[in-house]
């Protein structure tokens, strides 16, 4: 099977992801595309066969010949329908000049909204009903358990429980950087001309031509993944097209022969870089006469790596639920596992984890680890610095002039306003953050006459029914203070704040 490069990438909602991940995304739509035109081949080589079978025989042939097409049909229409929504996605982020193979805003995330998720003509349903119809019916003409498990798993269209009441299109493709959805639009595209070469190779094993077929032998090499990362196996299936189940072909790499389980070949991948797999494979025909097909494949082995993202900024607040998104580049957000030191990381949804971390000034570090191949591989660590949460600014809140919510933090202040405020407020939220904190009390600071200070107290976030009396009282330029202010954040601190909030009555 080939299963290449399964990109989910919420981590692109954060705001610190580097060009360097997003153009990573080039690479891994490269491979693709690499892998795609290869399985396109070799399904174009089984339709010549069909094609040769049909005239050399065909009232054996005529038949699966049929089904063929059929299958030629519903899988050039599903693969042609992703590429006109890459086209689209593309068009949307770059304009109508809008290359597929070069994306310039990679990182937008507004065009996949728009094409596939648009409340008017977004095409997410249709390409979810597609995807559907599609696996049903190659499902259908495959008999191989195994196979058939493959296909429906490349092809599912379930949403995980946690997905959060998300549909599959919303889960997919919403707040999905442009080079993302491509992405994986290219996967899905991949999936479709595996799909078709293994219905393909089901229906030519019911032409009995034997002459015919070994006249017609080839050798290929079928990988798990192309791209492998380093330390981790490279595993690939060898076999003899239209091979007689009679026979077990000899396979010889790297001119040594060897002994294959079912036709299964596995190496540890040591080093990074660009590889390649070559070799022949011999066996006898009816004639008795010994055929021998060269195979070669290329593949790659990447470094470990993943990417993890503060939403909010390159630190973590210790005692306070920090948004966290993790992802790792080929691998599924379902096969990703991460855990943090000094503190507690809960995941909340596919890529989002909630840090807590527990110590100030002690970094906290996450691990992430991928099971993707089976067994438990680290793919990197991160370490973030905790900090306190800094202290919040006091406010009022209010309406503006145009009757919008407004937080009024001193200065100027009409005495209608001042005389109808009921409460006061305390937050960060200094544009990157809006975290609220509780007001346990407050003092305001009047002054009569004579210039004597005259303080009221305030045993919540309510203004007391003495300090609404003397707002009603406060002539036009007057001053007073909101000062003591003591709150408490959602790391369960309680502070007091020391800068006043001065109000002037106009």
């Amino acid at each position: 099977m080939i299963n290449l490069m399964y990109v989910v990438l919420m981590a692109m909602l954060a705001l610190n992801v580097s060009n360097e991940v997003l153009n990573g995304f080039s690479i891994v739509e490269e491979s693709l595309n690499r892998t795609t035109g290869n399985s396109a081949k070799e399904n174009l080589a089984i339709y010549k066969t069909f094609e040769q079978q049909l005239k050399a025989n065909p009232q054996k042939t005529r038949e699966w010949y049929g089904k063929a097409q059929q299958v030629r049909q519903m899988s050039d229409s599903l693969y042609n329908f992703a590429a006109s929504l890459k086209q689209a996605i593309v068009v949307e982020a770059d304009g109508k000049d809008g290359d597929v193979t070069n994306i310039r805003n990679k990182e937008d995330q507004e065009p996949a909204n728009y094409v596939m998720l648009s409340p008017t003509n977004g095409q997410g349903q249709k390409l979810y009903k597609a995807i559907n119809s599609f696996r049903e019916r190659m499902l259908t003409m495959v008999t191989d358990e195994k196979q058939r498990q493959i296909i429906a798993s490349n092809l599912t269209t379930q949403v995980p429980k946690r997905a959060m009441g998300k549909n599959w299109a919303e889960y997919m493709f919403e707040s999905m950087p442009a080079a993302a959805a491509v992405t994986l639009l290219s996967k899905l595209q991949s999936d479709v001309r595996y799909a078709e070469g293994e219905v393909l190779h089901t229906l030519v094993q019911n032409i009995d031509v034997k002459d015919v077929r070994v006249n017609l032998l080839d050798a290929f090499v079928i990988p798990n993944s192309k791209t492998i990362v380093r330390g981790d196996r490279f595993s690939a299936r060898i076999v003899m097209a239209a091979v007689d189940t009679t026979q077990v072909p000899d396979i010889f790499i790297g001119g040594q022969k060897v002994n294959l389980q079912n036709g299964l070949y596995e190496t540890v991948c040591g080093k990074t870089g660009d590889f390649t797999l070559k070799g022949y494979m011999e066996m006898v025909n009816g004639n008795g006469d010994r055929i021998r097909r060269e195979f070669t494949q290329d593949y790659t082995v990447v470094e470990p790596s993943a990417t993890v993202s503060a939403d909010l900024m390159n630190m973590l607040y210790a005692g306070y639920a920090n948004p966290i998104s993790i992802s790792v580049p080929g691998v599924p957000l379902n096969k990703i596992q991460a855990s943090m030191t000094n503190g507690t990381l809960q995941s909340v949804g596919p890529g989002k984890y909630i840090a807590r971390p527990a110590k100030i000034g002690q970094n906290a570090v996450i691990t992430v680890t991928s099971t993707n191949t089976g067994h438990a591989q680290q793919m990197g660590q991160y370490t973030f610095r905790v900090r306190k949460l800094p202290d919040p600014t006091p406010y009022i809140s209010m309406k503006d002039e145009h009757g919008n919510p407004a937080r009024y933090k001193g200065g100027a202040l009409s005495k209608g306003q001042l005389v109808a405020v009921e409460h006061l407020g305390a937050a960060i939220d200094d544009g990157i953050l809006d975290i609220a904190f509780r007001v346990q009390s407050f003092e305001t600071v009047f002054f009569d006459n004579m210039g004597n200070a005259v303080p009221m107290a305030s045993d919540g976030a309510q203004f007391s029914a003495r300090q609404k009396d003397t707002f009603r009282k406060l002539a036009r330029n007057r001053r007073f203070y909101i000062s003591r202010v003591t709150v408490t954040g959602p790391d369960g601190l309680t502070r007091t704040l020391t800068n006043p909030m001065e109000v002037i009555v106009k």
